[in-house]
């Protein structure tokens, strides 16, 4: 069977703030195979960072549960999926609005999704109230090889 993509990984870890830099760092380096610029490579971090403190603040609000990260690359575009099975979204349009938060007693910014939105070049977000959350995140590398 021919796989749709040129590469592909997946990764599980538990909801723990430590396990945020791993994954980060883990995304970039998958990343790194398409050359990326530093600026490219730090874009993407911040994002991945957001999106798996997300799930671990809100998701799991600090319990115990399974980040997925699936990440494939696509010609020169990276897709990156970060999901969960916690408490899910009410209104992801709500959401996803600057300054929004449901956790300002941690002095939460109310950011991530917007801060997702400004460094990669889509984002998709999906949840179900009691199932869960999937962050959906893509970002064409420049090819810097011209």
């Amino acid at each position: 069977m021919k796989n749709k993509y040129d590469n592909e990984m997946n990764l599980e870890i538990l909801s723990k703030s430590c396990n945020e830099s791993f994954a980060r760092i883990a995304v970039a380096a998958f990343a790194s195979q398409l050359d990326p610029t530093i600026d490219e490579i730090a874009d993407i971090k911040t994002a991945v960072s957001e999106a798996v403190t997300n799930s671990i603040i809100h998701g799991y609000e600090n319990g115990d549960g399974i980040i997925k990260i699936n990440c494939k690359i696509d010609k020169r575009k990276i897709i990156v999926e970060i999901s969960d099975t916690g408490k899910g979204i009410e209104n992801v349009e709500i959401a996803k609005e600057p300054l929004y938060t449901t956790k300002a007693e941690l002095e939460r910014s109310g950011m991530g999704f917007t801060i997702m939105e400004s460094f990669m070049d889509e984002l998709n977000v999906e949840s179900i109230l009691g199932l869960g959350t999937k962050v959906t995140m893509t970002k064409t590398i420049k090819d810097n090889k011209v």
